[in-house]
């Protein structure tokens, strides 16, 4: 998950240039997304997102998309068969940048605290570069219906299995029930939804040392849990 301050700083940048139309900048360094055959197809599915992340899922129209990117429909039909299937690969999409986004900041070959710091931070400078496209990820994913909260889940459980890692380092005398991993993203995510929900475009960023602090404390105890929040801070 990002290199403290220096990758959340990378994060924060610069913007790059949406694909077309009206798409707005993307987070500095998201990678190109593999499920994009065509720059057309690309606009409709970041205009997609973002087009949700304001008006909603149920107020966005394919005409709301059009409008957004400058296309026409015959090039949304040639790619989607509807608004939900539009949404649905846009999902996966965004999903995909913004794992790209975490893995490259957590480098495999640290602990599993580095990881977790440098990984959240890249995750939280996301959601201050591009709130509207995490209100469609995170917020509006429930209107969509139960297929797109399929994908969620699956989402909720590669981020369990990522938290329960800790278990390896704490050793099993230390480590809590196996439930600690969904609680600590459970939990995580509400704030972070509660946020989103409510209009917040900004101050993601400033919530990684408490997030640090409740997600080590069930592994690893107290004294460790403030010394990460106080390098989160640092």
């Amino acid at each position: 998950m990002g290199k403290g301050a220096d990758s959340r700083a990378a994060a924060r940048a610069g913007k790059k240039a949406g694909a077309s139309g009206g798409s707005a900048p993307r987070a500095a360094n998201s990678p190109e997304l593999e499920l994009v055959a065509s720059p057309k197809r690309q606009a409709i599915l970041e205009g997609m997102l973002e087009a949700i992340g304001v008006k909603g899922y149920e107020a966005t129209s394919v005409r709301t998309v059009l409008d957004r990117t400058g296309l026409y429909r015959q090039a949304f039909y040639d790619n989607f068969a509807d608004k939900d299937d539009c949404y649905l690969q846009a999902f996966d999409a965004g999903v995909e940048r913004v794992e790209a986004l975490v893995l490259a900041a957590a480098s495999v070959r640290e602990p599993w605290m580095e990881q977790l710091r440098n990984g959240l931070g890249a995750l939280l400078a996301f959601l201050d570069e591009e709130p509207d496209v995490g209100r469609a990820l995170v917020v509006e994913v429930h209107a969509a219906g139960p297929e797109a909260l399929a994908k969620r889940t699956a989402v909720m459980e590669r981020i369990n299995a990522f938290l329960d890692r800790a278990r390896e380092e704490a050793g099993d005398g230390a480590a809590p029930p196996p439930i600690a991993g969904e609680g600590i993203a459970a939990g995580i995510h509400a704030i972070v939804h509660s946020r989103l929900a409510t209009g917040a475009d900004e101050g993601f960023e400033d919530l990684l040392p408490e997030f640090m602090y409740f997600a080590v404390l069930p592994y690893f105890g107290a004294e460790r849990a403030r010394a990460e929040m106080q390098a989160a801070r640092g």
